[in-house]
């Protein structure tokens, strides 16, 4: 029993502040743009929306930049590949930026 209850201590958790970017989606808080990035839809949105927005488009970025240059074309031509992508996975309901650079519930 013991054990249990120092494996349980010891093992790695997410905090319980953690917010995931289904949740945020869902939510309405952040969106896909059309350049591969997320963007953070509603500006009075929790910190640590603002926090998942960063963090991941600094993953994308640098996953953007490995396609990049193994393939030998601009970053942000894999970027916008991705966000087409990204786009088209978009739920109904959630945001997408449009070309107009307005956010838009995707139908």
């Amino acid at each position: 029993m013991a054990a249990v209850a120092v494996a349980l201590l010891l093992a790695p958790s997410l905090p319980a502040w953690a917010l995931s970017l289904a949740e945020a989606k869902a939510k309405g808080w952040v969106g896909e743009r059309a350049d591969g990035y997320l963007g953070l839809v509603d500006p009075n949105a929790p910190a640590a929306a603002k926090a998942l927005v960063e963090e991941v488009n600094a993953k994308r970025r640098k996953a953007y930049e490995a396609i990049a240059e193994k393939n030998g074309v601009p970053v942000e031509a894999v970027a916008a590949i991705a966000g087409e992508k990204a786009i088209a996975k978009t739920p109904s309901g959630q945001y997408v930026m449009g070309p107009d650079g307005k956010w838009r519930r995707k139908e």
